[in-house]
């Protein structure tokens, strides 16, 4: 299933990422630029200055930074830092009927509102029933495991809460991992960074909450969501 990056790519290397969404980077042509960084989690591994990057470039004149930071380069693999391109990769995912495991919803709405002031990331629809998939982009991989998150996220403790409800009420909760990279055989919740989180991720799984974790190639030119892994609590 494939999805195009923006074109074109704009090469180079990262400065400093600050403030966690801004980012300086040396282009290769020399100049220096500032960048949106469209990512909140520490990125962890991610980040080192020096490490070669790819930034998109919109045209929007009321934007502070032109330049977007796409992907990076991190221990011999394209990584995909962008967290707002799982969502669509899921979504065309289900449509073209490659996530077999969230087969036979016709209709799919994005960014509905739902549990206390949140807003689901896909809402599946059919006649059946609905289900709730709450997207995570997983960028942190050690030792061939894929961990999240890369910092504590009490925003993702929330979810979880709220996907427990969901499956409380009879409707169908799902907790959807977007490994974006390609050294990642497996997903596990990340305890030595955030505890509560993996607690969380485990008494939802208890709870019929359902886990799925699929992995990503990236390359310069696409995305592409390639097969399930498996996810160990």
């Amino acid at each position: 299933m494939l999805m195009l990056l923006p074109r074109p790519l704009y090469p180079g290397r990262l400065i400093r990422r600050y403030q966690r969404f801004i980012a300086d980077v040396e282009l290769d042509n020399g100049t220096h630029v500032t960048a949106h960084c469209p990512n909140s989690g520490s990125m962890k591994g991610c980040a080192a200055p020096g490490s070669p990057v790819l930034l998109s470039v919109s045209e929007n004149p009321k934007r502070r930074f032109k330049y977007t930071w796409e992907l990076v380069f991190a221990e011999g693999n394209w990584v995909g830092i962008n967290t707002g391109l799982p969502n669509r990769l899921v979504r065309e995912g289900i449509e073209k009927d490659i996530i077999t495991e969230l087969r036979g919803y016709p209709t799919i709405r994005p960014e509905v509102r739902y549990g206390e002031k949140s807003r689901i990331d896909l809402l599946l629809v059919a006649p059946s029933g609905l289900c709730y998939v709450e997207v995570k982009n997983v960028t942190l991989v050690e030792g061939k495991t894929a961990l999240f998150p890369d910092a504590v996220t009490t925003r993702g403790q929330k979810h979880l809460r709220e996907l427990m409800a969901v499956v409380r009420r009879g409707e169908r909760g799902v907790i959807f991992f977007v490994v974006q990279r390609g050294d990642g055989v497996s997903v596990a919740p990340a305890d030595n960074i955030d505890a509560e989180y993996g607690r969380l991720l485990r008494l939802a799984t208890e709870s019929g909450v359902e886990v799925l974790a699929y992995q990503a190639r990236i390359t310069p030119e696409e995305i592409l969501l390639t097969h399930r892994v498996p996810v160990t609590l």
